[in-house]
């Protein structure tokens, strides 16, 4: 067509739709200034660009919508491209790089997600705790003005009440970093961000040393321990205390085990959503066959630890259980104990090392020779029915004789007494 006017572009008919709907677009080139042209789609938007040849590929760049500016406001703007382009510009890049520089926390968090979308939920719920907890105020902020004394002063002042969650926000603000400087680039290529304002924390040293939870229930503890879980009421959450104990699973790989998870032909339990997302098969100990066994037997619901609040759900977090276990036993009390106490009493048993970092589906990609082992759940049933066994004669027999049958002790090495008592040091989870 000729010049681009009002008069021309209320003329210009929609272009029509593909057979199957997809919508189409129409161009229309200006004459009288080459490289200026209107863009109109099936839908009827009409968006003027200019099209020009940027260091040797035609680029065509949006200038705005018919509408919002008029013919004229356009071609000036078209003008003004244009001559950057013959100055050797690339405003494409020039726009690309201004939006980076805009980029706030919350957009670069958003899209640091949309990225990793291999996160699990829980990891996804975690960071945003982080990110809508402790940087709230900082979600609008764009990240070329964050500095590093902010994050170093927000550190310090989150630390002096919460220090682990003052560290926790700071290394999801640290990824999210991370992540931008690796994406976000100006017009040349190179990064819009050039440092991470969190390193700041490592060099002057100021992240809060936090003691890892060391608590477990000691073997003269577990029968204790074990009466406090009876005076629950929920028979489901006892047994989930009691298979946490038994298994050394984590409370979530746990609490979303399913019946087509458990193979009584082979007694197998298969968690196939872990933590380090490698599957992880266990054996069954006796114990675990009869509580897993009467579970079966008491109902039909898809869950293993079905929720008794919520129906066809698996079981949340105890933390009403939780808190009455701690009160009638008389000490601190998380379920993770349980796990760190599965891990400190196969150790004290002289478990065989790759078989207890089978058994906690512990990967160590440092470690050469394992990764040339082949294991097989069979090797892994002697180990867990002597962990079970330690912790059955502790907790004393008699005391599951309502809910499992009494397994007979099987001794590591004969005392005076003829009792099992390896020494206990306490080993740390990975």
């Amino acid at each position: 067509m000729a010049k681009l006017t009002k008069s021309s572009i209320d003329r210009l008919p929609l272009p029509p739709r593909k057979p199957d709907g997809t919508a189409q677009q129409a161009i229309h080139r200006d004459d009288a200034l080459p490289g200026f042209g209107l863009r109109i789609g099936s839908g009827g938007a009409k968006t003027f660009f200019v099209e020009k040849r940027v260091n040797g590929r035609v680029k065509r760049i949006s200038i705005g919508r018919y509408g919002h500016l008029t013919p004229t406001q356009a071609r000036l703007k078209a003008q003004e491209l244009l001559g950057s382009i013959a100055m050797g510009n690339d405003p494409a890049a020039e726009k690309r790089a201004k939006l980076a520089k805009s980029v706030t926390l919350e957009e670069a968090f958003e899209d640091y997600l949309a990225t990793h979308r291999h996160l699990k939920p829980g990891t996804v719920h975690n960071y945003r705790k982080c990110i809508d907890g402790c940087l709230s105020t900082w979600k609008t902020r764009r990240l070329v003005d964050i500095s590093k004394d902010m994050v170093e002063a927000k550190h310090r002042e989150l630390g002096a009440t919460a220090p682990a969650r003052a560290n926790n926000a700071m290394r999801v603000l640290r990824a999210v970093f991370n992540h931008a400087i690796a994406k976000y680039e100006d017009e040349s290529g190179r990064p819009t961000l050039h440092f991470n304002p969190v390193d700041r924390l490592g060099k002057v040293r100021a992240w809060n040393p936090v003691k890892r939870r060391q608590t477990l229930i000691k073997p003269h503890q577990l029968a204790a321990w074990f009466d406090a879980t009876l005076t629950l009421n929920e028979e489901t959450t006892r047994d989930f205390f009691h298979f946490l104990l038994f298994t050394g699973l984590r409370k979530t790989e746990a609490a979303t085990l399913e019946w087509s998870d458990i193979d009584f032909a082979d007694k197998t339990i298969t968690i196939a959503d872990t933590k380090n997302r490698d599957p992880h098969v266990l054996p069954f100990s006796s114990m675990l066959q009869d509580l897993l066994e009467r579970r079966r037997a008491n109902g039909g619901a898809a869950w293993v630890f079905e929720s008794p609040k919520f129906p066809g759900t698996p079981l949340k977090e105890p933390r009403s259980a939780t808190a009455k276990v701690a009160k009638e036993w008389g000490y601190p009390f998380t379920p993770h104990d349980l796990r760190r106490t599965f891990i400190t009493v196969a150790e004290g048993l002289d478990i065989p090392h790759y078989a207890l970092k089978r058994l906690l589906n512990h990967r160590d990609t440092n470690d050469v020779t394992a990764g040339y082992i082949v294991s097989n759940v069979e090797r892994l049933r002697a180990p867990m029915q002597k962990i079970a066994d330690f912790l059955i004669q502790h907790i004393g027999p008699e005391r599951l004789a309502s809910e499992v049958a009494a397994l007979p002790a099987t001794p590591t090495r004969e005392e005076p007494d003829g009792a099992a008592l390896p020494t206990f040091t306490l080993v740390e989870d990975e």
